[in-house]
């Protein structure tokens, strides 16, 4: 094993240039290819830390091959690197095998070949597993809607070894970030989202309720920092590095001590003051963007009731009104997949995301 841990881009960057470009070469000759390690993966969001070795982690990446070529090549090339890629490279090995939780670890083996972590495959096939559709064709509202943040943050993130055609530099910048009219619906179905829970911080405080204050409040931290990386325009990850991501924003410094304060609270008046002021810095922030005439940033009660909220579906409407798409203004405010959906088997599905997203497009009152 490695004695120093080694980011998982750049071992994947001299895996490539060092052993796996050369054996492409000497066996396929200038063969056009493009080489990546993008998709699932810490590293490929550049998370990952040692911890991350211990499985679905090592020396691995994608090559990507024109339609005819793959179909004729791919077979014969996933056996040349399986019978010639060195069993270990940088100190770590490049056999990776299935473990009792369906995990897959790289481990090292000295005899036969080496069941290793090179996908060859075809642009089109991968993006179309991977996010639903190819992009480097037309771009639908559906695709954009039916496909987890996630997926889009682990296409446009990682890295690009090597593009002779361009074809995947070219996808990777047509998904770089949502259409802006895409991005103003998402916005105000996220302000929804707040504004429907943000008084129940209170309510459930005062009938005695403090771990449901607790965990509503938990709830509210999550969206709003999921709308603090959509407001500065980076996909939301999935819960394991959605706080890893959202520390990297301009605004982190300050919010971060604010959301921990709510998460810490044991009462919830000190819950509702937290929220109340990171309601007011994200409503500040929104004024920033400009995306519509400036709203009052400050909190108020509840109706007649006593609790602080920023009534958040004010931002909602708001950024609706300037939606002049006609399909997207006529959308309920479900949103994206991961807006209305919380089910990991689910978001990994995708045949499933777009046939849910799609049915929920069409359902508005």
């Amino acid at each position: 094993m490695a004695s120093s841990f080694i980011p998982g881009l750049e071992l994947s960057r001299r895996f490539y240039l060092e052993v796996v470009q050369p054996l492409l070469h000497a066996h396929f000759g200038n063969l056009p290819h493009t080489a990546a390690r993008i998709g699932t993966g810490s590293e490929v969001l550049g998370f990952d830390t040692a911890r991350s070795a211990d499985h679905e982690w090592g020396p691995r990446l994608q090559l990507f091959l024109n339609r005819e070529d793959a179909e004729q090549h791919s077979a014969n090339l996933v056996s040349v690197l399986s019978n010639e890629l060195p069993k270990t490279f940088s100190g770590y090995p490049t056999h990776f095998a299935p473990t009792e939780n369906e995990h897959v670890r790289h481990m090292e083996v000295t005899d036969g070949p080496v069941f290793h972590r090179v996908e060859v495959t075809s642009l089109g096939r991968w993006c179309t597993g991977h996010l639903g559709f190819d992009p480097r064709e037309a771009i639908t509202t559906l695709d954009w809607l039916a496909t987890p943040t996630q997926a889009l943050a682990e296409f446009t993130a990682g890295a690009v070894y090597h593009d002779q055609t361009g074809e995947l530099t070219r996808a990777r910048a047509q998904l770089a970030w949502y259409p802006e009219q895409v991005w103003r619906y998402l916005l105000a179905c996220q302000w929804q989202r707040i504004s429907q829970e943000e008084a129940f911080v209170g309510r459930c405080g005062e009938v005695g309720n403090e771990l449901g204050s607790a965990v509503v409040a938990a709830r509210l931290v999550r969206d709003l920092m999921r709308l603090s990386l959509l407001m500065h325009r980076r996909y939301p990850p999935y819960s394991k590095w959605l706080g890893s991501a959202f520390a990297r924003l301009p605004s982190a410094a300050t919010l971060t001590p604010v959301l921990t304060a709510a998460l810490a609270a044991t009462t919830w008046h000190e819950r509702e003051d937290h929220l109340a002021t990171a309601y007011s810095a994200l409503a500040t922030l929104h004024n920033q963007l400009g995306l519509t005439e400036p709203l009052d940033p400050r909190t108020r009660p509840y109706h007649a009731r006593p609790f602080q909220v920023l009534h958040a579906e004010r931002f909602s409407r708001a950024l609706l009104a300037t939606i002049a798409d006609p399909d997207l203004r006529d959308l309920p405010l479900t949103g994206a997949v991961d807006q209305f959906a919380d089910n990991t088997d689910l978001l990994a599905d995708r045949a499933s995301t777009r046939t849910m997203t799609a049915v929920l497009a069409t359902s508005k009152a």
